[in-house]
């Protein structure tokens, strides 16, 4: 069993070599470990900071791109119902435009129409004067042989223009 069972001085220079090891670690390293982790959990906490700080402004760029994006649609919306309206005006000013047009092609089409009506009812009347002459000639001469019938053919006329006027 002496195995097991250590010597008084075995544990004496242990314990001694403990405590050197010990008051060593106490003086150099630890203070050097926890000024390090104390900066470790300074990092920490200011990356934790930043990142809720990252976080927030994250929100508030997501709202305020969430306002912008509402306020586009809501100018993209207003831009086509002006355009609508700029369409519709065009084409009600596009069609009181061909309305007008059409009316003066009308207008202008009667007009020659009428023109057109008159040269030939006055070519006609020229016609029927001509031929109303030519048939009076033809009558006259036939009516006209002798003197009686000359004297009262003029007295009919006379007659008849004393009457109109």
């Amino acid at each position: 069993m002496e195995l097991f069972t250590p010597e008084f001085g075995l544990v004496f220079w242990m314990f001694l070599a403990f405590l050197c090891l010990y008051f060593i670690l106490a003086k150099f390293a630890w203070p050097y470990i926890i000024k390090s982790m104390e900066e470790r959990a300074d990092k920490i906490d200011k990356g934790v900071a930043y990142y809720q700080e990252a976080e927030a402004r994250l929100q508030n760029a997501q709202a305020e791109a969430d306002k912008l994006i509402a306020q586009a649609h809501n100018e993209q919306a207003d831009i086509l119902r002006e355009a609508a309206k700029m369409r519709n005006e065009l084409i009600e000013n596009a069609r009181g435009e061909a309305a007008d047009e059409a009316k003066k092609v009308t207008e202008a089409a009667q007009v020659s129409l009428e023109q057109a009506r008159k040269e030939a009812e006055k070519q006609l009347r020229t016609e029927v004067g001509d031929l109303a002459l030519q048939i009076a000639e033809k009558v006259i001469r036939r009516n006209i042989a002798n003197d009686d019938a000359q004297r009262a053919l003029v007295e009919q006329y006379l007659s008849e223009v004393e009457t109109k006027n």
